[in-house]
């Protein structure tokens, strides 16, 4: 089962069909994560610990598909805590993993969004 991922930044979007199956991407965080996909398609998120939930630079907004991710475990609630801008649907992109039964679209916070770039 496939599921679209949108990663919205500074009113752009790039979005991609993910087959989660094909996981893991070759990339920092889980295996299937936000950040694995989206590296995996050249889109760079902010990442400065190499997506091992030692920092918050990879905080993302979900706001459509949270359901259908893993629940945050304490250490990511911890890391989380840290980040600016904090709302409910805040994950680390490094850790959350969608199981392919929703798309997903996730916004990079203001204060993140100049380390977002698309490789070319």
């Amino acid at each position: 089962m496939t599921y679209k991922l949108t990663i919205r930044s500074n009113g752009e979007e790039s979005t991609f069909e993910v087959d989660p199956s094909k996981a893991p991407f070759g990339h920092d965080g889980e295996p299937g994560s936000v950040l694995d996909v989206a590296l995996g398609q050249g889109v760079e998120i902010d990442h400065a610990c190499g997506g091992v939930t030692a920092c918050s630079t990879c905080h993302v907004i979900v706001t459509q598909g949270l359901d259908s991710m893993n629940e945050a475990e304490e250490e990511e609630e911890d890391q989380l805590d840290l980040a600016p801008g904090l709302t409910t649907r805040s994950r680390l992109a490094c850790q959350c993993v969608p199981d392919g039964t929703e798309d997903i679209v996730v916004e990079i916070p203001s204060w993140n969004r100049n380390h977002v770039s698309e490789e070319h």
